[in-house]
Protein backbone atom coordinates (compact mmCIF):
# COMPACT_ATOMS: atom_id res chain seq x y z
CA UNK A 1 0.00 0.00 0.00
CA UNK A 2 1.46 3.23 -0.56
CA UNK A 3 1.99 6.28 2.40
CA UNK A 4 -0.56 7.71 3.47
CA UNK A 5 1.10 11.15 2.05
CA UNK A 6 1.03 9.52 -1.48
CA UNK A 7 -2.54 8.44 -1.24
CA UNK A 8 -3.35 12.33 -0.22
CA UNK A 9 -1.60 13.88 -3.29
CA UNK A 10 -3.06 10.88 -5.46
CA UNK A 11 -6.27 12.42 -4.01
CA UNK A 12 -5.02 16.21 -5.31
CA UNK A 13 -3.79 14.68 -8.42
CA UNK A 14 -7.02 12.32 -9.64
CA UNK A 15 -9.41 15.61 -8.83
CA UNK A 16 -7.17 18.24 -10.96
CA UNK A 17 -7.45 15.98 -13.71
CA UNK A 18 -10.86 15.26 -13.77
CA UNK A 19 -11.90 19.43 -13.24
CA UNK A 20 -9.49 19.97 -16.14
CA UNK A 21 -11.37 17.67 -18.82
CA UNK A 22 -13.97 19.01 -20.90
CA UNK A 23 -17.04 17.10 -21.12
CA UNK A 24 -18.24 17.73 -24.58
CA UNK A 25 -14.38 15.83 -25.53
CA UNK A 26 -15.81 13.08 -24.57
CA UNK A 27 -19.65 13.24 -25.82
CA UNK A 28 -21.34 14.10 -22.83
CA UNK A 29 -23.74 16.49 -22.21
CA UNK A 30 -22.72 20.46 -21.37
CA UNK A 31 -25.39 22.32 -19.42
CA UNK A 32 -26.47 24.33 -16.38
CA UNK A 33 -26.58 21.25 -13.80
CA UNK A 34 -22.64 20.89 -14.00
CA UNK A 35 -21.61 22.95 -10.95
CA UNK A 36 -18.16 22.45 -11.42
CA UNK A 37 -15.68 22.24 -13.77
CA UNK A 38 -14.68 19.17 -15.54
CA UNK A 39 -16.54 15.79 -15.36
CA UNK A 40 -18.20 14.30 -12.61
CA UNK A 41 -16.88 11.24 -10.57
CA UNK A 42 -19.38 8.75 -11.69
CA UNK A 43 -18.76 9.62 -15.55
CA UNK A 44 -14.93 9.07 -14.68
CA UNK A 45 -16.27 6.04 -13.43
CA UNK A 46 -17.84 4.64 -15.89
CA UNK A 47 -15.51 5.52 -18.29
CA UNK A 48 -12.23 3.84 -16.48
CA UNK A 49 -15.29 0.72 -16.02
CA UNK A 50 -15.24 0.70 -12.41
CA UNK A 51 -18.08 1.22 -9.62
CA UNK A 52 -19.02 5.21 -8.72
CA UNK A 53 -18.04 4.04 -4.88
CA UNK A 54 -14.67 2.90 -5.50
CA UNK A 55 -13.68 5.33 -7.71
CA UNK A 56 -14.78 8.11 -4.77
CA UNK A 57 -12.89 6.02 -2.23
CA UNK A 58 -9.45 6.16 -4.69
CA UNK A 59 -9.68 10.20 -5.22
CA UNK A 60 -10.55 10.71 -1.62
CA UNK A 61 -7.55 9.06 -0.54
CA UNK A 62 -8.58 5.56 0.83
CA UNK A 63 -5.88 2.47 1.35
CA UNK A 64 -7.78 0.55 -1.49
CA UNK A 65 -5.63 -1.69 -4.17
CA UNK A 66 -5.06 -0.66 -7.38
CA UNK A 67 -4.21 -2.56 -10.50
CA UNK A 68 -2.16 -1.94 -13.57
CA UNK A 69 -5.00 -2.70 -15.60
CA UNK A 70 -6.92 0.56 -14.08
CA UNK A 71 -4.27 2.64 -13.64
CA UNK A 72 -3.86 2.17 -17.44
CA UNK A 73 -7.54 2.51 -18.47
CA UNK A 74 -7.36 5.74 -15.95
CA UNK A 75 -4.38 6.92 -17.94
CA UNK A 76 -6.24 6.91 -21.12
CA UNK A 77 -9.21 8.13 -19.67
CA UNK A 78 -7.15 11.58 -18.12
CA UNK A 79 -5.72 11.44 -21.73
CA UNK A 80 -2.08 11.38 -19.76
CA UNK A 81 0.90 11.76 -21.47
CA UNK A 82 4.60 9.81 -20.81
CA UNK A 83 4.94 11.80 -18.09
CA UNK A 84 1.86 11.93 -16.20
CA UNK A 85 1.13 8.26 -17.03
CA UNK A 86 4.36 7.89 -15.03
CA UNK A 87 3.28 9.92 -11.84
CA UNK A 88 0.07 8.66 -11.85
CA UNK A 89 1.52 5.19 -11.48
CA UNK A 90 4.30 6.48 -8.75
CA UNK A 91 0.95 7.99 -6.88
CA UNK A 92 -0.76 4.61 -6.78
CA UNK A 93 1.36 2.15 -6.15
CA UNK A 94 4.91 3.56 -5.51
CA UNK A 95 6.67 1.98 -8.85
CA UNK A 96 6.60 3.11 -12.55
CA UNK A 97 4.74 1.46 -14.95
CA UNK A 98 6.04 -1.57 -17.60
CA UNK A 99 6.81 0.32 -20.47
CA UNK A 100 8.03 -1.56 -23.77
CA UNK A 101 11.02 0.73 -24.97
CA UNK A 102 11.69 1.43 -28.58
CA UNK A 103 14.12 2.25 -30.61
CA UNK A 104 14.55 5.65 -31.32
CA UNK A 105 16.79 6.54 -34.50
CA UNK A 106 16.83 10.27 -34.51
CA UNK A 107 19.37 12.81 -32.57
CA UNK A 108 18.44 16.10 -31.37
CA UNK A 109 20.53 19.01 -32.93
CA UNK A 110 21.45 19.75 -29.33
CA UNK A 111 22.94 16.13 -28.34
CA UNK A 112 24.79 16.54 -31.64
CA UNK A 113 26.64 19.79 -30.97
CA UNK A 114 27.37 17.92 -27.11
CA UNK A 115 28.98 15.14 -29.02
CA UNK A 116 30.55 17.17 -31.61
CA UNK A 117 32.17 19.99 -28.34
CA UNK A 118 33.43 16.70 -26.93
CA UNK A 119 36.33 16.69 -29.32
CA UNK A 120 39.23 15.24 -29.48
CA UNK A 121 37.76 12.32 -27.39
CA UNK A 122 35.44 10.02 -29.08
CA UNK A 123 32.40 10.40 -28.68
CA UNK A 124 29.15 8.75 -30.35
CA UNK A 125 25.32 8.25 -29.90
CA UNK A 126 23.94 4.74 -29.28
CA UNK A 127 19.98 3.82 -29.15
CA UNK A 128 18.65 1.17 -26.57
CA UNK A 129 19.39 -0.88 -30.15
CA UNK A 130 23.19 -0.34 -29.97
CA UNK A 131 22.77 0.94 -33.31
CA UNK A 132 25.40 4.14 -33.50
CA UNK A 133 22.84 7.45 -34.37
CA UNK A 134 25.88 9.69 -34.72
CA UNK A 135 29.78 10.44 -33.90
CA UNK A 136 32.24 13.08 -33.86
CA UNK A 137 35.35 12.71 -35.65
CA UNK A 138 37.68 11.45 -32.99
CA UNK A 139 35.08 8.55 -32.58
CA UNK A 140 35.23 7.99 -36.58
CA UNK A 141 38.65 7.81 -36.59
CA UNK A 142 38.88 5.29 -33.31
CA UNK A 143 35.74 2.94 -34.48
CA UNK A 144 35.54 3.91 -38.44
CA UNK A 145 31.81 4.30 -38.50
CA UNK A 146 31.09 5.44 -42.00
CA UNK A 147 32.89 2.06 -43.56
CA UNK A 148 29.69 0.72 -42.38
CA UNK A 149 26.70 0.08 -44.44
CA UNK A 150 23.65 2.47 -42.64
CA UNK A 151 22.29 -0.70 -41.63
CA UNK A 152 24.99 -3.13 -39.72
CA UNK A 153 26.90 0.78 -38.15
CA UNK A 154 25.32 -1.38 -34.92
CA UNK A 155 27.98 -1.44 -32.08
CA UNK A 156 27.26 -5.07 -31.17
CA UNK A 157 26.92 -6.07 -34.46
CA UNK A 158 30.51 -4.42 -35.44
CA UNK A 159 31.93 -6.14 -32.17
CA UNK A 160 31.66 -9.59 -33.68
CA UNK A 161 31.29 -9.53 -37.06
CA UNK A 162 33.64 -6.82 -38.25
CA UNK A 163 37.46 -7.85 -38.68
CA UNK A 164 38.87 -3.84 -38.05
CA UNK A 165 37.03 -3.66 -35.48
CA UNK A 166 38.02 -6.68 -33.63
CA UNK A 167 41.72 -6.12 -34.43
CA UNK A 168 41.87 -2.45 -33.18
CA UNK A 169 40.29 -3.46 -29.70
CA UNK A 170 43.18 -5.30 -28.06
CA UNK A 171 41.39 -6.70 -24.70
CA UNK A 172 38.82 -8.14 -26.68
CA UNK A 173 38.42 -10.95 -24.68
CA UNK A 174 37.82 -9.33 -21.61
CA UNK A 175 35.43 -6.49 -22.73
CA UNK A 176 32.82 -9.14 -25.11
CA UNK A 177 31.62 -10.64 -22.09
CA UNK A 178 30.73 -7.29 -20.22
CA UNK A 179 29.15 -5.97 -23.33
CA UNK A 180 26.98 -8.63 -23.96
CA UNK A 181 25.68 -8.35 -20.40
CA UNK A 182 24.86 -5.41 -20.49
CA UNK A 183 23.30 -5.70 -23.96
CA UNK A 184 20.95 -7.98 -22.52
CA UNK A 185 19.76 -5.84 -19.67
CA UNK A 186 18.75 -3.65 -22.95
CA UNK A 187 16.90 -6.80 -24.49
CA UNK A 188 14.81 -7.05 -21.64
CA UNK A 189 13.44 -3.38 -21.70
CA UNK A 190 12.26 -3.80 -24.95
CA UNK A 191 10.36 -6.67 -24.10
CA UNK A 192 11.02 -9.02 -27.50
CA UNK A 193 10.66 -5.96 -29.94
CA UNK A 194 11.32 -7.47 -33.48
CA UNK A 195 14.27 -5.82 -34.14
CA UNK A 196 15.97 -6.75 -31.27
CA UNK A 197 14.89 -10.72 -31.49
CA UNK A 198 16.24 -10.16 -34.94
CA UNK A 199 19.46 -8.83 -34.46
CA UNK A 200 20.23 -11.09 -31.37
CA UNK A 201 19.31 -14.30 -33.78
CA UNK A 202 21.38 -13.46 -36.66
CA UNK A 203 24.89 -12.44 -34.23
CA UNK A 204 23.60 -16.04 -32.64
CA UNK A 205 23.66 -17.82 -36.58
CA UNK A 206 26.95 -16.09 -37.60
CA UNK A 207 29.18 -15.34 -34.47
CA UNK A 208 29.25 -18.78 -32.42
CA UNK A 209 31.35 -16.40 -29.94
CA UNK A 210 28.31 -14.16 -29.37
CA UNK A 211 26.11 -17.82 -29.50
CA UNK A 212 28.22 -18.54 -26.26
CA UNK A 213 28.46 -15.76 -24.42
CA UNK A 214 24.16 -14.83 -25.12
CA UNK A 215 23.16 -18.15 -23.81
CA UNK A 216 25.20 -17.48 -20.48
CA UNK A 217 22.44 -15.29 -19.23
CA UNK A 218 24.69 -12.31 -17.33
CA UNK A 219 23.84 -9.40 -16.79
CA UNK A 220 26.03 -5.93 -16.22
CA UNK A 221 24.83 -2.99 -14.93
CA UNK A 222 27.60 -0.40 -14.82
CA UNK A 223 28.18 1.61 -18.24
CA UNK A 224 31.50 2.74 -17.52
CA UNK A 225 35.22 1.07 -17.42
CA UNK A 226 38.38 0.76 -19.09
CA UNK A 227 39.66 -0.43 -22.82
CA UNK A 228 42.82 -1.10 -24.92
CA UNK A 229 42.90 0.13 -28.17
CA UNK A 230 45.64 -0.16 -31.41
CA UNK A 231 45.41 1.95 -34.29
CA UNK A 232 47.23 1.14 -37.59
CA UNK A 233 50.90 2.08 -37.11
CA UNK A 234 50.29 3.40 -33.37
CA UNK A 235 50.89 1.68 -30.09
CA UNK A 236 47.98 0.49 -28.24
CA UNK A 237 46.48 3.45 -25.75
CA UNK A 238 44.14 2.81 -22.77
CA UNK A 239 40.92 4.76 -22.88
CA UNK A 240 38.48 5.02 -20.27
CA UNK A 241 34.74 5.18 -20.90
CA UNK A 242 31.67 6.06 -20.01
CA UNK A 243 27.99 6.36 -21.07
CA UNK A 244 25.79 9.77 -20.16
CA UNK A 245 21.88 9.16 -20.78
CA UNK A 246 21.13 12.35 -23.19
CA UNK A 247 17.36 11.30 -23.33
CA UNK A 248 15.69 9.04 -21.02
CA UNK A 249 12.49 8.66 -22.91
CA UNK A 250 13.83 7.57 -25.36
CA UNK A 251 16.60 5.80 -24.53
CA UNK A 252 19.27 7.72 -26.43
CA UNK A 253 23.13 7.46 -24.89
CA UNK A 254 26.38 9.38 -25.46
CA UNK A 255 29.23 7.04 -25.19
CA UNK A 256 32.63 9.20 -24.51
CA UNK A 257 35.99 7.80 -24.27
CA UNK A 258 38.76 9.20 -22.76
CA UNK A 259 42.36 8.33 -23.53
CA UNK A 260 43.84 7.60 -19.93
CA UNK A 261 46.58 10.11 -19.58
CA UNK A 262 50.43 9.60 -19.93
CA UNK A 263 53.47 7.18 -21.26
CA UNK A 264 52.42 4.69 -18.42
CA UNK A 265 49.60 3.71 -19.84
CA UNK A 266 51.13 2.61 -23.52
CA UNK A 267 50.40 -1.25 -24.02
CA UNK A 268 54.06 -2.60 -24.68
CA UNK A 269 54.08 -4.96 -27.22
CA UNK A 270 55.44 -8.27 -25.97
Amino acid sequence: MSKPRTRHALAQFLQARRRSLEPADYGLPVGARRRTAGLRREEVAALAGVGLAWYTWLEQGREIGVSEAFLERLAQVFRLDAAGRRHLFLLACQRPPVESAKTWCQVPPLVKRLMHDLHPHPAYILNLRWDVLAWNQAAQALFDFERQPAGRRNRLWMLFTDDLTRERMQDRDEQLQNLVAGFRRDFAAAQQAPDFVELVAELERVSPEFKSLWRQHEVHQPCHGKAWFRLEGEPARQYEHTTLIVDQDKHLRLQVHVPVGDHSDVLVSQ
